[in-house]
């Protein structure tokens, strides 16, 4: 039952895609609306999916790699309604629906792997972490989303050339704002979700840092936007310099979340495999 709703999910995603399309081509609010009516219709199903999963199989469905890129994909449409909700930007829609359309493409192409049971894997402080975390980056990845709207449209305003993207993207102060508060919010969610996994370590195994490769990376990649932030803050780092950062630290995520797991290893893997 839940593969099924996961398939209807999908196909509503990439709908929404079809919908963001035609606004971008026409720049009818209608195509717009249609296309944030089909995602915000996915995400609650991609939600029942995942209940129903849970009370079949007694665990949340965060075991293997599909199913943390199909729980990734929930989070990512979860934080794109809060900042459509909260900004308005109506074009973040397009990077979002094509990003939804490609992880959940990959969940449904991959095998599943079988789902290595573990006693271990399971109470509040292990939960608020996945959810923190997944809720964190993916508002990290609508911060890189729109750093690439900014320079799209920096690069029309620069040439003097009223180009595809010129009329249809808003002005550069308010790609930044919008940019700085799905920064702030993500980083805000990562460092909770960090906290609650070091005590989520100490909790299983009596440490709240082992030196674990995923540990390091999620701990570097912390670094990196807090360095971000810092700077925008204290160095005028706003603009250009912050939208092309956010863009390289979503792929450091990337890497984090599925390099490390796969090429080095650790208590993390099986959630990749």
């Amino acid at each position: 039952m839940s593969d099924v709703l996961l398939q209807i999910t999908t196909a509503l995603y990439f709908l929404s895609m079809a919908g963001y399309a035609g606004f971008l081509f026409s720049q009818k609010k209608v195509y717009q609306k249609t296309g944030l009516y089909l995602i915000a219709s996915a995400v609650l199903l991609h939600f029942i999916s995942m209940a129903v999963y849970t009370f079949s199989n007694r665990h949340v469905p965060i075991h293997n790699l599909s199913q943390s890129l199909s729980v990734s994909a929930f989070a990512l449409g979860c934080m794109f309604l809060f900042f459509q909700y909260k900004s308005d930007l109506k074009i973040l829609g397009i990077f979002a629906s094509v990003l939804l359309s490609v992880i959940m493409g990959i969940v449904l192409l991959i095998p599943e792997a079988p789902v290595e049971k573990n006693e271990i894997f399971k109470g509040f402080w292990f939960y608020s972490h996945i959810l923190l975390v997944f809720l964190g980056e993916a508002a990290l990845a609508l911060a890189c989303g729109t750093g690439i709207l900014y320079l799209l449209q920096e690069k029309g305003i620069k040439t003097k050339t009223q180009g595809f993207f010129f009329k249809r993207l808003p002005s550069l102060d308010f790609l930044d704002d919008v940019g700085y508060t799905c920064l702030t919010t993500g980083f805000a969610l990562l460092t909770i979700g960090l906290v609650t996994g070091f005590i989520y370590a100490k909790v299983v195994w009596g440490r709240f840092w082992s030196w674990d490769p995923k540990e390091i990376a999620s701990v570097g990649t912390w670094l990196i936007y807090a360095a971000l932030l810092h700077l925008r803050f204290y160095s005028g780092w706003r603009g250009r310099k912050s939208a092309i950062m956010t863009i390289i630290g979503f792929f450091i995520i990337i890497f984090t979340f599925m390099g490390v797991n796969i090429l080095i290893g650790g208590h993390h893997d099986t959630f990749t495999k």
